[in-house]
């Protein structure tokens, strides 16, 4: 478990440069001008993605498993009311694909943009790279939260709300 804020703060900077990097990807296998290749690779990308960066903030399926029972149902409390099903558990391929169907739209236009010579897939690339960002730092988000809360009261700096309803240090 990561017991200091500042190492949580590392391991979020971390976390989004990899997100980064596999957007990158992402859009890479975009351009290719077969229907349905990047759809493959955005699965593959975040069932290995995901995993990992529960893993960074330790809070991958074996992690949690090795926490006290009470700090692992807290956890798992957490990570659902947050609407997170990967905290804490196994990432399988149906699970990708619930996360995918939730930017299904823009995973859609993305396909279909491919047909469109040239122009189609830059911007097929350009959105499956915004939207394994956005998976990605949902994801970092939750785990964020999630490994805040659990710091010990002498490491953590209480987080003050915002009119937006954000966290401001």
């Amino acid at each position: 478990m990561i017991t200091r804020l500042e190492d949580l703060e590392r391991v979020r900077a971390e976390s989004r440069s990899l997100v980064t990097r596999r957007s990158l990807m992402s859009a890479g296998a975009a351009v290719v001008p077969i229907p349905g290749v990047d759809l493959v690779a955005d699965v593959g990308l975040l069932t290995t993605l995901l995993p990992k960066i529960s893993e960074m903030f330790q809070l991958d399926h074996e992690q949690v498993q090795k926490l006290e029972p009470h700090l692992a149902q807290q956890v798992l409390v957490m990570a659902s009311s947050m609407g997170n099903n990967v905290i804490g558990r196994m990432v399988t391929k149906r699970v990708v694909a619930a996360l995918l169907r939730r930017v299904g739209a823009r995973v859609a236009a993305g396909s279909l943009a491919k047909y469109v010579p040239f122009v189609g897939s830059a911007f097929a690339a350009t959105i499956s790279f915004g939207a394994m960002k956005l998976v990605g730092n949902a994801h970092i988000e939750d785990c964020y939260k999630t490994a805040l809360a659990l710091l010990p009261a002498s490491g953590q700096i209480a987080p003050v709300s915002t009119p937006a309803g954000g966290i401001a240090r």
